[in-house]
């Protein structure tokens, strides 16, 4: 199976951003945002965070609630809707992060530590689907170059493999979902350590909903969206370049490297216009995404060829 083609959103049912700061400013008061926020589905309590360190040239974030329930994690679902509503028992506590591989320090990293790891910031970035549609998300996490510091990478390390949850029980079959589970991605280690590579742990000021990627998810702005690995619970640090689920599933349409370039069209459709869920017209797509601080990394190389 394929990624499909968005369907059409009611946009006057979005939360303009007004609403949604009134309405959590009420539920900051209430019983229930102390539920909604930490032990009903046992997710991480942030704390303090840095207020945005990036910012997305200034772009307004898109509406919560486009966020949380505009959502491709197919293990709870093929349309976009089914996360939200399929994803809402899933326990994210007690959880562990293994990081093994060509490491000389491998360690297992559970809730709390994870948080200690580096002091989490606000970082508001842009984000592309390959199915022509784009969200700016302010998410709340570190660095993962932090991560991969304290195993200490071995000269061997080339690449970063990332493995994701999944349980039978409470997710879609393989044959379900059209893909292979548990979903893995990968990076090439030098690609990890950039400063804009980040692990987060919540969004929009508060913890990770389970629908997009709780209790802790990559986020890689400058590649497609489906690079962006959720509820991570194993990272490998490996010298060969590993497997990852798009490119197994369609090799013709999803390749290693995945970098937002409009000059390489989809198989299906065009690359070179997006439309920013909750905007009415289409906007031209930028190279990396708008991050051309990353262009270095790909010095030399085909992007029509390594896509």
């Amino acid at each position: 199976m394929l990624i499909r083609k968005p369907a059409d959103l009611h946009y006057s049912d979005v939360t303009p951003k007004q609403m949604y700061v009134n309405r959590r400013r009420f539920l900051a008061s209430s019983l229930a945002f102390g539920a909604l926020a930490g032990t009903a589905r046992g997710s991480m309590k942030l704390g303090d965070f840095k207020k945005t360190s990036y910012n997305a040239d200034g772009e307004k974030p898109t509406p919560l609630e486009v966020i949380t329930h505009y959502n491709n994690y197919y293990e709870f679902g093929t349309d976009k809707g089914d996360p939200a509503q399929n994803s809402k028992n899933f326990r994210t506590s007690p959880w562990t992060l293994k990081v093994e591989g060509e490491v000389g320090k491998p360690m297992s990293f559970d809730q709390d530590s994870l948080l200690k790891i580096a002091p989490l910031e606000e970082r508001i970035y842009r984000h592309r689907c390959t199915e022509r549609w784009s969200i700016v998300v302010p998410w709340i996490g570190f660095p993962l170059a932090s991560l991969l510091k304290q195993v200490e990478p071995g000269p061997k390390a080339k690449y970063v493999a990332f493995e994701t949850y999944y349980d039978t029980k409470q997710m879609l079959s393989s044959r379900s979902a059209g893909i292979n589970f548990p979903y893995v991605e990968g990076l090439r280690l030098d690609e990890a350590m950039h400063p804009l590579a980040l692990l987060a742990v919540g969004l929009y000021g508060d913890t990770l909903p389970n629908q997009d990627g709780a209790p802790i998810r990559l986020v890689v702005p400058w590649k497609y969206g489906y690079k962006s690995a959720k509820s991570l619970v194993k990272i490998r640090l490996v010298e060969k370049q590993p497997p990852t689920t798009w490119n197994l599933s369609a090799p013709n349409e999803y390749g290693f490297y995945s970098n937002v370039n409009p000059h390489v069209d989809h198989p299906r459709w065009s690359q070179a216009k997006e439309r920013r869920l909750g905007d009415l017209f289409n906007r031209d797509t930028l190279m990396f995404n708008g991050y051309p601080e990353v262009a270095s990394l790909y010095t030399g190389m085909d992007l029509r060829k390594y896509y």
